[in-house]
């Protein structure tokens, strides 16, 4: 859903002019378009960093008229998809209660449903996977973890507790962690520099490559995998960025060669 403003208008036509479908997309005159402004220092031919965001956010909460068009569309939306991604930034779109109709809606097939919460991930119970930060992991349990092996165990409390077939924990410069049933811990080194150039939108780009992946038949630990080569690639880029087929080729050919 889009506020009926400026902002909406021009994410639409950005959209539309990348070949994405908006039919399903909403324009609502009760909310305004979620916008984020970064403020970056440094000189014209310096590096410049981002020092601050300030983000302007939906206030209201979604009407009971809004809510059922949702589920109405994502049920519709989800009987004919190859994955399911509900992110959830707590901006009113994309909360339980619309996840359970996605996952209604794909119970007689084999599609993955991911999930990225940002706030409240055990509230999403039954999926097929998630992609926590390692600070999510801990809030949610309530505990810290000093080492990787209470981490693991941590992580594994999580995915049993939730229904998970996997989870895939990001731990920024450190790389990932995947736990699965029936399989031991996998830890994937971070490709790449260790200090980022720009995180905006690495959690997006690997749940994305995450779900591409999974949707074409790999094994979670492949799929995690690409995921974090994806993930290397954005964050060594200014601003919101994507990695293309080609880029992801030659990091993983590097890799192979190291």
């Amino acid at each position: 859903m889009v506020g009926d403003d400026e902002p909406g208008k021009s994410l639409l036509d950005k959209l539309s002019a990348a070949g994405v479908n908006c039919d399903q997309v909403s324009i609502s005159s009760e909310h305004r378009t979620t916008t984020k402004v970064r403020v970056l220092a440094g000189q014209i031919h310096s590096t410049r960093q981002q020092v601050i965001r300030i983000d302007y956010d939906n206030d209201a909460e979604l009407d009971a008229k809004t809510r059922d068009r949702f589920i109405s569309v994502v049920s519709e939306a989800a009987a004919d998809v190859d994955a399911v991604i509900i992110s959830d930034y707590n901006y009113g779109a994309a909360d339980p209660e619309i996840g359970a109709a996605a996952r209604q809606a794909t119970r007689h097939s084999k599609v993955p449903m991911l999930v990225d919460s940002r706030f409240r991930l055990s509230s999403f119970p039954g999926f097929t996977s998630a992609t926590p930060n390692e600070d999510e992991v801990e809030e949610l349990l309530g505990a810290e973890h000093a080492d990787g092996a209470i981490l693991e165990s941590a992580a594994e409390q999580l995915r049993q507790q939730l229904g998970y077939e996997a989870l895939l924990v990001t731990r920024g410069g450190l790389g990932m962690m995947l736990v699965e049933a029936n399989a031991a811990p996998l830890h994937i080194d971070a490709v790449g520099s260790r200090q980022p150039v720009d995180v905006t939108g690495a959690g997006d780009t690997v749940i994305a490559t995450y779900a591409l992946a999974l949707a074409s038949g790999s094994s979670f630990a492949d799929a995690a995998r690409l995921a974090n080569f994806a993930g290397g690639i954005v964050v060594m880029k200014r601003g919101t960025a994507t990695s293309n087929t080609e880029e992801l080729l030659s990091s993983i050919a590097h890799a192979n060669n190291e």
